[in-house]
């Protein structure tokens, strides 16, 4: 039986700890968070990673907290044992190269949670890019749009230096999941819309050039934080030689010539309840079955590489340097 601690005990703790209990060979053993909710879990509660590691035997800890305390926790976590982080690891390609090296060093394996590559759209995405059942990928456009965040405690998420904002809070997600695809891109170019008095953007677009056979694959990503209280939405538009392939509003529609729209199947057998204010998805659990079986093969992710994630960081911490 895999032993799991959790670090944090706030949106994404709730969804991790629910989502376990549908996986069979691991047990949620103790958590790093709020008193009360450990206590609502029948759960130990601890306010130190390192004597919860060492008092409850854990063979993995989950941190779920706030991006800033990542590195710090990480770091002391995997002294210990495994570690699964939500994303993004850290705000910076340096720290995160140490904490793999540490992880190296110590004989664990760190995971890292970029949820998106577990979601049916991009998993059908996936598969016809590799099998070229439209034909070649020719150009995309991805975007990720939301209100400014209000739910935060402290107001740690419009902080740049605590969160990184839109790029490390919502455009990873895509730009993650487009280096998992295409590669590391060779070119990038970036804007972003602020208004005057106002003490960040709340629009960014991001246009990529990765290189695709003999020639080159534009995509063009958007990302925003408006200061309207503009609802969330998600989804892409993929241009392939034969058809074009388009992810909105949960539903998944491909266009070709002179045929009817045809809706794809992307209905989840799963959806676990998460706890929080998110529809019942089998994502999560997805994900972390994924991590579980790694741990118990004692392998890292073959889905969610380290290279992948210090080459997005990289792409990531340029960008806010410049911005």
């Amino acid at each position: 039986m895999i032993r799991i601690g959790i670090v944090g005990t706030g949106g994404m703790g709730t969804v991790h700890y629910t989502n376990y209990q549908y996986i069979e060979g691991c047990e949620v053993a103790a958590v790093c968070g709020n008193a009360e909710k450990a206590a609502g879990w029948g759960l130990p509660c601890y306010s130190d990673i390192s004597r919860m590691a060492k008092e409850e035997r854990l063979d993995v800890i989950d941190v779920c907290t706030p991006t800033f305390l990542h590195y710090e926790q990480v770091k002391e976590a995997l002294q210990w044992c495994h570690v699964i982080c939500e994303k993004p690891l850290t705000l910076t390609c340096r720290e995160a190269e140490e904490l793999f090296e540490e992880a190296q060093n110590r004989g664990h394996h760190l995971y890292v949670a970029q949820v998106l590559r577990f979601f049916p759209e991009y998993k059908v995405l996936e598969k016809v890019i590799g099998e070229k059942t439209y034909g070649e990928i020719l150009d995309g456009y991805f975007w990720r749009l939301s209100a400014r965040p209000k739910w935060t405690s402290g107001g740690w998420m419009t902080d740049k230096s605590k969160s990184g904002l839109v790029p490390f809070d919502l455009h990873i997600h895509d730009l993650d999941f487009l280096v998992s695809l295409l590669g590391m891109p060779k070119k990038e170019h970036y804007t972003t819309a602020q208004a005057s008095g106002k003490d960040m953007a709340q629009q960014y677009r991001f246009l990529y050039e990765f290189g695709r056979g003999k020639g080159n694959v534009n995509i063009c990503a958007e990302a925003s934080w408006y200061t309207g209280n503009y609802p969330w939405s998600a989804g892409y538009r993929v241009c392939f030689e034969k058809a074009v392939l388009e992810a909105r509003a949960g539903a998944l529609t491909v266009y070709r010539e002179d045929r009817e729209p045809e809706n794809l199947d992307i209905t989840e057998k799963r959806q676990i309840p998460t706890g929080i204010n998110i529809p019942p998805t089998g994502v999560y659990l997805e994900e972390l079955e994924h991590f579980i079986s790694c741990i118990q093969r004692d392998e890292d992710s073959d889905l969610i590489k380290k290279e992948q994630i210090l080459g997005v960081l990289s792409i990531l911490e340029k960008m806010n340097d410049n911005l």
